[in-house]
């Protein structure tokens, strides 16, 4: 089953939640932006809860029902994310995500132009849980983590400003592509907590393709969901994404 949408209410909340693919392991749905992944302090309907209740109506399930978070996407990041039905799945797919055969790639709109075309990112992070921010440090920093990304510029936009990357995540360390970019003077468009340009605006970093190994299977499966071509994204109008 592929690219359904379901009218999902819980309490006052109701949300149109996209189904990419589903099996009796796995649920793959695109994220929609400003919602977290999973149950926070604010209390906001979250992607674990939606999921879960999807679940629950079509299959009529009493009770509680058993979900798995593999993996986690920013609150204000929308794209792609895999839940695991199973315990096994999920004990599966976290495994992928320790030996780096789960893949995420990313769209990303950022500030300025590059030298290169492509290239590798490498830093040391250090999270300030107070503040909930990451910056680059010196490597051997404590409690700093290493991290690691690759980058292709896909479009740069002269009159704007602006250049459209895709991204390929060897680390998911937190705030990671934020950190990364701006630290190098390549903010991205309408991420206020880095520094970004665009005011006001969604910040333009997106998930847009996931490839993972099935958890039973093993055969390599590959799910992707584009931003609308709106807004700040319509700048992606003559790109051909892959």
């Amino acid at each position: 089953m592929e690219n359904q949408i379901y009218l999902i209410k819980i309490g006052n909340d109701e949300i149109n939640l996209k189904i990419l693919y589903e099996d009796n392991h796995i649920i793959v749905v695109e994220k929609p932006v400003n919602i977290p992944s999973q149950g926070d302090k604010t209390g906001d309907i979250d992607m674990l809860a939606i999921v879960k209740q999807y679940i629950k109506e079509k299959y009529n399930k009493p009770g509680n029902v058993y979900l798995g978070l593999v993996h986690r996407l920013d609150r204000p990041v929308g794209g792609v994310m895999v839940f695991a039905k199973t315990s096994k799945a999920a004990a599966r797919l976290s495994e992928q995500v320790r030996e780096k055969v789960f893949k995420k790639n990313y769209l990303v709109i950022v500030n300025g132009k590059f030298e290169k075309n492509k290239g590798t990112l490498q830093d040391y992070l250090l999270k300030n849980e107070k503040t909930n921010m990451s910056k680059v440090v010196k490597e051997g920093t404590k409690n700093s983590k290493y991290a690691e990304l690759d980058y292709e510029v896909l479009k740069y936009d002269k009159e704007l400003n602006l250049s459209v990357l895709k991204i390929d995540l060897h680390t998911g360390r937190h705030h990671q592509i934020r950190v990364q970019l701006s630290s190098r003077q390549h903010s991205i468009y309408g991420d206020q907590k880095y520094g970004g340009r665009g005011h006001g605006k969604q910040i333009c970093l997106w998930a847009y393709k996931l490839t993972i190994q099935h958890p039973v299977s093993k055969k390599e499966m590959a799910f992707r969901a584009v931003p609308e071509k709106e807004k700040s994204w319509k700048i992606l109008e003559d790109i051909v994404i892959e």
